[in-house]
């Protein structure tokens, strides 16, 4: 009794445990029921028939990434260039998955290759060098058009490399030298250019600016020698004012002005062979002052004897 006991908790335990299915997150399970689609276990606990019902596979819902090897494909110009994709996708139908592709993934690396090959067919070398965005957006729609009765939505194409034959790689680097050496020529050219107009423009700044400055000091030494004149000018006029004041302010007589005229004339003689030209007037006071000195040198005379005496 106690062995029939053991024997139907373990057969409960069994059932227990094959009847129970835990399906994870972003994942979900295809049921089959004795060998037909029957239905679909989400995410989380799910209870199936023993022996009856069956999870044919579990899906992952989340976008998936494949790398695929290398192709060769021939261009328009007939060069031959290695090219490898990169394709994304994602599981939007499970039954479609399960039930109407047998090799999701190789399909797919089928397809891609055969529509790479008839996209690139129609582009020369220099095209597929350059529209790289162009062959991805073709090659995605042309794969998603295809692969959406799989229950697949491709949803992005990369073409990781594009390797051309060694002899093409070489002038393409040639050329690529060539373009970088022609551009540097031409801006060390321009670096030239403005750095001679940059030094003709300081030289023509300098230059003016010395020139300024010559005429600046120009005109200053002007203004002093004026001013130094003027000053000059200035003092021996206010010279000539004094004594003119002190002239009238003495009241001299005319033999005083006459004598003084004389000293004038001396001085201006200086002892030098000089004609100088006096006027009538000035002769005839001249004459009288002679006379006037003749008087006086006499009186001193006597007066000097009568103090001997």
């Amino acid at each position: 009794m106690e062995f029939v006991f053991a024997m139907v908790i373990l057969l409960v335990f069994i059932f227990a445990a094959t009847s129970v299915r835990i399906i994870q997150q972003s994942r979900v399970g295809v049921i089959e029921r004795l060998g037909k689609f029957h239905g679909l276990a989400k995410t989380g606990v799910n209870v199936i028939i023993p022996f009856i019902d069956h999870i044919r596979a579990i899906i992952d819902l989340r976008e998936q990434v494949v790398d695929y090897p290398p192709q060769a494909v021939i261009t328009k110009d007939n060069v031959v260039m290695q090219i490898d994709t990169v394709v994304y996708y994602q599981v939007t139908d499970p039954v479609k998955y399960v039930y109407e592709i047998a090799n999701p993934r190789t399909a797919i690396e089928y397809l891609t290759a055969t529509t790479l090959r008839n996209i690139v067919g129609d582009m020369d070398l220099d095209q597929t060098l350059t529209s790289r965005d162009i062959v991805n957006a073709r090659l995605r729609t042309i794969l998603d058009e295809a692969t959406d009765k799989w229950g697949i939505k491709v949803t992005r194409v990369e073409l990781k490399n594009i390797m051309p034959p060694k002899d093409i790689q070489d002038a393409m680097e040639k050329q690529m030298r060539a373009e970088r050496e022609r551009r540097e020529a031409i801006l060390k050219a321009e670096g030239e250019k403005r750095s001679a107009i940059l030094r003709a423009e300081g030289e023509r700044e300098s230059e003016i600016a010395k020139a300024e400055g010559q005429k600046q000091a120009a005109i200053l030494k002007a203004q002093g020698e004026a001013e130094a004149i003027l000053t000059v000018q200035r003092a021996r006029a206010e010279g000539l004012k004094m004594v003119f004041n002190a002239i009238r302010e003495a009241q001299p007589t005319p033999e005083v002005v006459a004598i003084r005229s004389l000293e004038a004339l001396e001085k201006v003689a200086d002892g030098k062979a000089t004609k100088i030209v006096v006027p009538s007037d000035a002769v005839e006071v001249l004459g009288a002052l002679s006379a006037i000195k003749g008087v006086l040198e006499s009186s001193g005379k006597e007066g000097s004897k009568q103090g001997t005496e």
